[in-house]
This record gives C-alpha cells, structure tokens and sequence, in this order.
C-alpha cells in the first residue's frame, strides 16, 4: 500500500490573450500585485490557429505567457481560476472579454490548464474548475496529446515551458 503524503509545490503560470496591449499590462499588474514577483515573461506570440474567440474579442490576437516566482500548493488552482474569470470580467466591454486569462502549473513531470468546460480528458478540482493535463515532459521535451491545443504543441510555446521548468527545477532544488 502507498503512503500517503503532501503534494509537492508547483509553478503558476498564467496564459493571456489579447488585442490591446494596455489591457494586458493592466492585468499583469495585478496578478503580480496579487501573486507575486514574475520570474519568466515570454515575447508576444500571434494567436491564429483558432477562430474561436474571434466574435467576441475580435481578430489579430495575441498571446503571453508569465508565470510568479512563488511556488503554490496545487490544490490552489481552482481558486486561482476563479480569481482570473473575475477578472476576465473586470476587462469585459459590453459583455464581451477584452482578454482571456487561463491559469497553468507546472511540475517536473507535466504542464495543467484550469478550465470551466467539463470533457472526457478533464478531471474536477471544485469551485467549478476542471483539471487537464496538457503537456507531457518526456526524453527532455514536452509532449502533446490528441486534447492538447496545437498552439501548446508548437516550438515557441515549448520552448517557453522547458525554460520554466528550468527555473522550476532549481527552485526545488535549493
């Protein structure tokens, strides 16, 4: 029979897209003010392989990841996504999102997304939060699965993540 113990602690990370860079600031402000010192902040990617938020924030948008310098206990993330569809919320205009905000961890083995969608490859973690595992890290790279957005499985996006999972890695190391 396993023991049973404490989870171990895991990087936040967070997804934005956007049209205007202000709005972007503007929240990136107030995640760190709310989460703490950003350690990795990644370039600005288009975001084009989908249409799907296209009739609500319209067209040419972008992409940035950022993650907080703190390592969080991973039962957290429901909470967090809360926090990030309230202010998704704050930024709306209209009733329509002006950004999209969508909370990550990440550990040694793997990369999860919160969601508010319920599918067969997500699991519920409370308040309304669903749990998916998107990205795999095996033989020194991470690795999609058939659920995986494909914008995750591009170079730029991975290359991002085996750079936080460095940092990750000598946090836990200390």
């Amino acid at each position: 029979m396993g023991k049973v113990g404490a989870p171990h602690q895991v990087k936040l990370f967070f997804g934005f897209i956007f049209k205007e860079e202000p709005v972007y600031s503007s929240c990136r402000k107030i995640i760190e003010k709310r989460f703490g010192k950003i350690d990795l902040e990644s370039g600005c990617f288009d975001f084009g392989l989908t249409d799907y938020y296209a009739a609500e924030m319209g067209t040419g948008l972008k992409k940035r990841f950022l993650s907080a310098e703190r390592l969080i206990q991973q039962h957290k993330l429901a909470s967090i996504k809360v926090f990030t569809n309230s202010l998704e919320k704050k930024f709306s205009h209209k009733s329509c999102r002006l950004i999209n905000i969508d909370p990550g961890i990440l550990d040694h083995a793997k990369i999860i997304l919160a969601s508010t969608k319920d599918f067969y490859h997500r699991v519920y973690i409370g308040k309304g939060i669903f749990a998916e595992v998107t990205l795999a890290y095996q033989n020194k790279t991470y690795r999609g699965f058939e659920w995986t957005y494909p914008d995750f499985k591009s170079y730029a996006y991975i290359d991002f993540f085996k750079r936080l999972r460095d940092i990750y890695a000598k946090q836990v190391n200390k």
